[in-house]
């Protein structure tokens, strides 16, 4: 059982607390991104991939298995993973499925068209404790779901 992350901008915050997870509750983590950003360590696998488009979410999509988790706040990535049955959450703590991910790619458009037109949110890019316990809500019970799964290989 692995819990992957989409590292290019993931909160620092949220891959520590990962990492710390891993090691206490003994699940592999794998940081993929186009650049460093973790140290491999015991648990920790860090791989970096070619600066192209869609290149960590392609070795993502290739390499996950029914049993991992991976966190990510790519909705169109997002969307490739549940369509292969892959558990994929973002850093918020939002889990993304079959039953929503369509209405969160609709929203992403929206968006990006208000965006087009000069109608542009400004984005909160501070990740907070808060942000991570809603995080922590949904991933704990995913995860130990996982885990039993793996164990029971099912």
């Amino acid at each position: 059982m692995t819990v992957w992350v989409d590292a290019d901008s993931c909160p620092v915050l949220l891959r520590n607390f990962v990492k710390n997870e891993a090691k206490n509750k003994n699940f592999f983590v794998h940081f993929v991104a186009n650049r460093i950003v973790e140290d491999e360590q015991k648990n920790v696998k860090m791989t970096v991939c070619k600066n192209e488009s869609n290149a960590a979410d392609d070795f993502i999509v290739n390499n996950a298995q029914k049993n991992d988790i991976v966190v990510t706040r790519d909705i169109p990535f997002a969307a490739r993973l549940v369509e292969k049955n892959i558990s994929v959450m973002n850093e918020h703590g939002v889990i993304f499925t079959k039953d929503n991910i369509k209405d969160r790619l609709l929203e992403r458009e929206f968006n990006l068209n208000l965006t087009e037109i000069g109608f542009s949110r400004s984005k909160k890019s501070s990740y907070s404790k808060k942000e991570l316990s809603k995080f922590i809500k949904e991933f704990a019970p995913l995860l130990q779901k996982k885990i039993i799964a793996t164990i029971y290989n099912c």
